[in-house]
């Protein structure tokens, strides 16, 4: 007896469909008769998190040591310079008017040399200060907390855990207008109004940073309330 599903060549119908359609293109079709071995989780992408933010390096990797901008070195050069100059004033018009009396040269040259001596002291400490205090300040943006590193004959290292930080604020005096510069202040609850300030860097690189610490102070709050 012949079979009505036989069409004479010998082909099942219900499997020709099937056939014809792995060979179509060649190719294994996605999602098709895949085993379990031959599922590949997709990897996230470690920059964001579940609600695209970017997070911070983990503690294994902790971030990168940042420097200041070197033309903070110039704002810590002149800025001294002022009070150097009022103290040489304040030195040379008391040499003139009580002190000359008891040196055995000119009234006017006296006050000249002790207070232009002064000047130039405090000019060259100010400089040299500057130079090795902007090669010891780094500071680090960490997983749960913000690592500064400072200091030339004392070396000060603090640590500013996310979940203390009250507020971020940026500020620019005259002076760190003129030298394109800004200083990141950030302030800490818990220890008597003490803040700490990130000084000479540039508007942008304040703002990016005072952005991402935000981002990092609000997620360790939701953590610590969790």
């Amino acid at each position: 007896m012949t079979d009505p599903r036989d069409d004479g060549d010998g082909a099942d119908p219900s499997t020709e469909g099937v056939a014809a359609d792995a060979e179509s293109d060649g190719e294994p079709r996605v999602g098709a008769d895949r085993s379990p071995s031959d599922d590949t989780p997709v990897a996230e992408d470690p920059a964001t998190d579940a609600d695209d933010r970017p997070v911070a390096e983990s503690v294994e990797t902790p971030g990168e040591p940042r420097t200041l901008d070197p033309t903070v070195r110039v704002e810590w050069i002149v800025g001294p310079l002022f009070g150097a100059l009022l103290t040489a004033a304040v030195a040379g018009f008391i040499t003139w008017a009580v002190a000359a009396e008891y040196i055995p040269y000119d009234r006017t040259t006296s006050a000249v040399a002790v207070g232009g001596g002064l000047f130039v002291l405090f000019a060259v400490y100010g400089a040299v200060r500057a130079v090795f205090l902007y090669r010891s300040w780094r500071y680090v943006v960490r997983e749960e907390s913000l690592y500064l590193t400072r200091g030339v004959l004392t070396r000060v290292q603090t640590v500013v855990p996310y979940v203390r930080v009250q507020h971020i604020d940026t500020r620019r005096s005259a002076f760190e207008r003129v030298l394109g510069l800004s200083t990141l202040v950030v302030y800490t609850a818990g220890s008597r109004g003490a803040d700490v300030t990130i000084p000479g860097l540039t508007p942008d690189t304040a703002e990016d940073l005072q952005s991402r610490l935000e981002r990092l102070a609000i997620a360790s709050e939701d953590e610590d309330a969790v």
